[in-house]
């Protein structure tokens, strides 16, 4: 169901801004492996952590879910009784092949996609949300309101799984930058799409430093935040209610 990426194989002119459209839908597994570092790792430990903290009765959210490969990897980890996913995303290109898949998934845990701005969803009664990769594409004035939306839903020992591309100073920027790169050139990508990707996404993709998003997090009502994983400049927390 999934194509090669090659979106930006030829020379584009005006490169458009990034969008999650039907053109990047018929790609996106084939565009995420290979251009974010330990996604497939991030995908599955999700299901993981999923797993450990869902509650009997709750809700299980995964917001931008896109293709749902959180979704059923959370839905194929879960043993907690009585619970229900929510995948929630804004793109019906998206949602329209996440439900081909969903199709496809013979697991019994119960799972609704909605289409929605993950911003304005109401959430309730969440054990487990995941954020995985989505903050980033989201105005910055809007980020503090989600994350504080997320608390307030969430039930007490209930965690919300965040992943994301950050920033850093700017001496291990350079280096974060280049080895991102080789990891995209190793991948099969041409520095010109490398180069055209980034031009399309510099200003939909707002990066923040992990001190940012630990104190941001800590604001919006959740008491821990755990560094689970990292691979170059791409990284995921753990925040505990």
């Amino acid at each position: 169901m999934s194509e090669r990426d090659d979106i930006y194989q030829s020379a584009l002119g005006d490169v458009p801004n990034f969008a999650f459209d039907t053109a990047v839908a018929r790609v996106f597994p084939d565009m995420i492996k290979r251009s974010v570092p330990g996604y497939a790792e991030t995908v599955a430990m999700s299901g993981t952590i999923a797993a450990r903290y869902a509650q009997a009765g709750t809700n299980v959210y995964d917001l931008g879910c896109s293709l749902g490969a959180v979704t059923l990897a959370m839905r194929h980890a879960l043993k907690t009784p009585n619970c229900r996913i929510i995948g929630i995303d804004n793109s019906e290109s998206m949602l329209e092949r996440a439900g081909h898949y969903l199709a496809l998934d013979d697991d019994g845990t119960p799972v609704d996609f909605v289409c929605a701005d993950v911003c304005e969803y109401p959430l309730e009664n969440a054990s487990v949300t995941a954020l995985n990769f989505v903050l980033q594409f989201i105005e910055l004035e809007k980020r503090l309101p989600l994350l504080t939306n997320i608390a307030n839903a969430t039930c007490a020992g209930g965690v919300l799984i965040l992943s994301e591309k950050i920033a850093f100073d700017e001496t291990e920027q350079a280096i974060q930058t280049e080895l991102h790169h080789d990891f995209k050139r190793a991948n099969g990508y041409s520095d010109l799409e490398i180069a055209q990707k980034r031009s399309a996404i510099e200003n939909v993709l707002i990066p923040e430093t992990e001190a940012v998003h630990i104190e941001r997090l800590k604001a919006a009502g959740f008491s821990q935040v755990i560094r689970w994983y990292q691979c170059f400049n791409f990284v995921s927390y753990l925040a505990i209610k």
